[in-house]
């Protein structure tokens, strides 16, 4: 009995049109980078296991996908894992090449990611990140450029955005406040679920890590804290007065939106100060984006890491990046019909295939049009007129170039607009122009 064909839960196959509209994220993702003068690299699928491990925390540990060791010399090897995000082998890439760079050191990468999480809406266990990030500066301009490149690429993209800002100081100085300065990372990992489960399910998962509930009356009212960004600063400068990092973080913050609010940024930005990231690398600001117009978790993450590179030899170098979820993306560009209509088709023109003198009039046709950048295919075999339109129309093809007897006797071939019905005979010298017009 045959094998029915599968692929692992939490992955899938993209189709010709499904990748079509990926590249056009790539695409638009790519050119915003390099408008900002960052440049590509790209590291291995898998790292050393000491690599990877102890940088997300203990929930990120459990979702590391390992991988088992084989060859004559498997039991002397290193453990090794699929790359979690690509922060970290980022990091692991500058201290190994820190000789061949230049600082700052600005770089874009593309490259799909793995996590054993639990698969379902928006969340794959092998997914593609586009992270943009510098390396050496501890400057705020570097943050309000993340700003900027989100707003941009998303503004071309016709996508409405909230960007929510935080920053670590400051939940460093809340966990110091309310007098639990040691539990932190516990702090971090409750309120970065938020969204997801909710305030009361936090007051619990808070209480359930021994924290006391004087310490969660303090932070319970920050996380729903509202008003403009001046007055949610003005009582958080009351409310950590006696902490020297809360204040840091505050003062942080202000700089970096007062740079926002002269960059004419035209998605909105909010200070959200339930936002935590719940990786343990983040130490300064850290950001999250979310689809105003569709249901879905966050499309980008990112945030100040002020020692990362320390872990691997290179301590105080100082790096902010920012990371764009492929998949996520496509997902809110699909569900909100905003991938361009002409995207899915893979070629402009298909000529007709009548037969051997046609075709052979048609090959030096369709060269001439795919040197001058417009894509086109002969159809392949000679048969029915009805299945060749088929074909097209199925394709996504808007025309059809028609080319019969006549049309070789005369020159010419008959231009059809399948979304029109429109058809006339175009002269083949004159058919480049036809189409760009």
């Amino acid at each position: 009995m045959a094998q029915k064909p599968s692929i692992p839960k939490g992955t899938r196959d993209f189709g010709p049109s499904e990748m079509v509209g990926r590249n056009y994220i790539f695409q638009i993702v790519k050119s915003v980078f390099r408008k900002y003068g960052y440049q590509c690299i790209e590291t291995p699928s898998l790292e050393n296991l000491g690599t990877l491990l102890g940088k997300y925390g203990e929930e990120g540990d459990k979702l590391l996908f390992r991988i088992q060791n084989s060859g004559e010399k498997a039991a002397l090897a290193p453990e090794k894992g699929l790359r979690y995000d690509l922060t970290v082998p980022f990091a692991r890439f500058v201290v190994q090449h820190q000789n061949e760079i230049s600082f700052p050191f600005k770089r874009y990468q593309i490259q799909p990611v793995w996590r054993a999480d639990r698969p379902q809406k928006g969340r794959y266990r092998e997914f593609y990140q586009c992270d943009v990030d510098v390396i050496g500066s501890k400057s705020l301009l570097n943050e309000l450029e993340l700003v900027q490149i989100v707003d941009d690429v998303f503004g071309q993209m016709g996508v409405r955005v909230c960007i929510k800002i935080n920053n670590r100081k400051i939940l460093a100085g809340l966990a110091e406040v309310s007098g639990q300065p040691d539990k932190l990372v516990d702090i971090t990992v409750a309120i970065d679920k938020i969204d997801k489960i909710g305030l009361d399910a936090v007051k619990q998962e808070l209480f359930e890590k021994g924290l006391t509930e004087a310490a969660v009356a303090v932070i319970e009212p920050v996380l729903t804290l509202s008003g403009t960004t001046e007055e949610k600063l003005a009582r958080m400068r009351e409310l950590l007065a006696g902490s020297e990092v809360g204040m840091k973080g505050l003062d942080e913050i202000g700089t970096l939106f007062s740079l926002i609010a002269g960059a004419g940024i035209s998605q909105p930005v909010e200070l959200d100060l339930s936002l935590a990231r719940g990786l343990n690398y983040y130490t300064g600001a850290i950001f999250e984006v979310k689809a105003l117009d569709f249901a879905i978790g966050s499309i980008c993450g990112g945030g100040r890491y002020d020692d990362l590179t320390g872990i691997f030899g290179l301590p105080g170098m100082s790096g902010v990046g920012i990371s764009f979820g492929a998949d996520r993306i496509y997902d809110v560009l699909s569900g909100l019909n905003l991938f361009p209509q002409d995207a899915a088709s893979a070629a402009t023109v298909l000529f007709t295939n009548m037969g051997e003198r046609e075709v052979a009039y048609t090959i030096p046709v369709a060269a001439g049009l795919r040197a001058a950048g417009i894509s086109c295919e002969i159809y392949p075999d000679n048969t029915k007129l009805k299945k060749q339109f088929e074909y097209a129309d199925r394709k996504g093809i808007p025309y059809l170039a028609i080319v019969g007897d006549q049309e070789v006797a005369d020159s010419t071939v008959m231009l059809k607009n399948l979304a029109s019905g429109e058809q006339r005979p175009v002269p083949k010298d004159a058919l480049i122009d036809a189409l760009k017009q």
